[in-house]
């Protein structure tokens, strides 16, 4: 619970003792919408939540502080005094009700809360993801197009990490389904010199899975990443694919 919740909450304590026993019209004037009030104490516990930080609060005083939270009342067309009547009211003759609505303020803070998590995990892995081709690939492509032939210019020097969602249906003739992807270098001769991406063993049962690769791309100079998901260099040309690549995420570790 916050500062302003608190100091009106030991207000209310100071002042119920004398008045309990006296119910008064007055007391119904004035009292907040309870949606409002839902609302606006979200607002405050907020304001509450910047001013407990450090390089906030130093550029407020104590009245600064009551301030902020007289411009949340403000914003929503309400003063000081009609909330804390409405405060008051619900302490002193509906305190049950008044923790209902705080449970509906906390409520609202945690969805609050879990979009702002989701939207950071999401920017984090946006900012983390290097992979330079496209979202997702098929094949067979409707095109008939050989689509999935990955070949990109590169500039990532050290450990990289590749995490994907890969597919292989039933009628895949591919025997033993492995990775393709390399990293491609060629001298000034024509030859050309690879570092091959782990090569794993796939699942061919028309399910989707997620693999982990990692490789240690040490070339330096002008670099390549070629290949398929898939292994398709050495395959038999008469041999039908049939998968899906998708959630491609590619990560770059330095080498020190």
């Amino acid at each position: 619970m916050n500062r302003y919740f608190l100091l009106v909450l030991f207000a209310f304590l100071v002042a119920a003792g004398s008045c309990t026993g006296r119910k008064s019209k007055a007391e119904h004037k004035d009292i907040l919408p309870e949606k409002d009030l839902i609302s606006i104490l979200t607002e405050v516990h907020i304001a509450d939540g910047l001013l407990s930080i450090p390089e906030v609060r130093y550029k407020f005083t104590k009245g600064d502080t009551l301030e902020s939270y007289i411009d949340i009342f403000e914003k929503h067309g309400y003063t000081k005094p009609q909330m804390d009547r409405t405060m008051r009211y619900y302490f002193v003759r509906k305190p049950k009700k008044l923790i209902k609505i705080y449970d509906k303020v906390l409520g609202q803070l945690s969805e609050m809360e879990a979009r702002v998590d989701k939207e950071l995990q999401s920017f984090g892995a946006r900012q983390m993801n290097i992979w330079p081709g496209k979202e997702f690939y098929s094949f067979p492509d409707p095109s008939c197009k050989d689509t999935t032939r990955i070949d990109y210019p590169s500039n990532f020097y050290g450990t990289l990490y590749l995490k994907f969602t890969l597919t292989i249906y039933p009628d895949d003739q591919s025997a033993h389904p492995v990775m393709g992807l390399y990293f491609s270098k060629t001298d000034s001769t024509g030859n050309e010199e690879r570092i091959r991406f782990s090569t794993i063993p796939y699942i061919k049962d028309g399910h989707p899975h997620d693999y982990r690769i990692s490789v240690v791309q040490n070339f330096t100079g002008p670099v390549r990443l070629k290949g398929w998901f898939i292994d398709q260099e050495n395959a038999s040309p008469y041999r039908e694919f049939h998968h899906r690549v998708e959630n491609i995420i590619l990560t770059l570790y330095l080498i020190e």
